[in-house]
């Protein structure tokens, strides 16, 4: 006599994927053209969505088109090789206004014949030179315009000595000596990495642009304008304090002198 097959109670768990396996077998539901347009159209927008977040350059274009020569101005320079090739001298100057405009870009003839381009970093070329302007014509143009305005810069002292120019202190703006702009040991820091780390901006990436570096320097400068300027100022106060102090010391030794002069008499 043939015994009843032994009937097993499925697990519930086992059930339930069973379930699921039918449900997943069933025909996926068709997309009419609207949906299918729709979907299509939803996809492209993203595919196609611009970045509209500034580029690392946007930063140092100018927000207007106003080439005036205004009360700051900042300069660049870059030097070529003359002498031995390890002399500098001048091989192009840039002013831009307080706005990023330029207002004077002239490649220089130097006085000594030029033994290194050094285009690596300077960007010149010989063929820059061959129509460049001479130095001296240069040189008067430069101080006709930083005449009685704040200089800003980065190192300004090496640019103004390849001009064989001065500047009043009073009215220099170093970003290379101002003091919140240094590392805290004292050293100065590359504007590279001042326009990396306060202007989140990519600068002096191989050949060096003197529009880009000045422009830098000026919106280093900008973006520090009103405690920079009360800096300078407070500066100013106390050399002058400094030299009434000096003049009293002197007049007073001055009197001593006299009664000391007297008393001998």
């Amino acid at each position: 006599m043939k015994k009843k097959p032994t009937q097993f109670q499925l697990n519930p768990n086992w059930a339930q994927f069973q379930e699921a396996q039918k449900s997943q077998s069933k025909p996926s539901r068709r997309f009419n053209n609207s949906e299918t347009e729709t979907r299509k159209t939803i996809l492209g927008k993203r595919k196609e969505r611009v970045d509209d977040s500034p580029s690392l350059l946007n930063v140092l274009e100018p927000v207007n088109g106003d080439s005036s020569v205004t009360d700051e101005i900042a300069m660049d320079c870059e030097m070529v090789g003359v002498g031995l090739g390890n002399k500098s001298a001048l091989g192009r100057v840039t002013l831009v206004n307080k706005w990023g405009n330029v207002i004077y870009d002239e490649f220089v003839r130097p006085i000594e014949r030029v033994v290194d381009f050094r285009t690596q970093i300077s960007g010149i070329r010989s063929w820059d030179l061959r129509k460049a302007k001479d130095f001296w014509i240069v040189q008067n143009k430069v101080a006709e315009l930083i005449k009685g305005r704040i200089l800003v810069g980065h190192a300004l002292r090496n640019d103004l000595k390849a001009l064989l120019l001065s500047h009043p202190k009073k009215d220099l703006r170093d970003t290379s000596v101002y003091q919140p702009f240094k590392r805290e040991q004292g050293s100065v820091r590359a504007l590279r990495h001042l326009a990396a780390e306060f202007l989140g901006v990519e600068i002096q990436n191989g050949e060096h642009c003197p529009v880009e570096d000045a422009r830098a320097a000026m919106l280093l400068y900008q973006k520090n304008r009103q405690i920079w300027e009360k800096s300078v100022k407070l500066q100013l106060k106390l050399k002058e304090k400094q030299k009434k102090r000096g003049k009293g010391k002197r007049k007073r030794k001055e009197g001593d002198d006299l009664k000391t002069d007297h008393a001998e008499y």
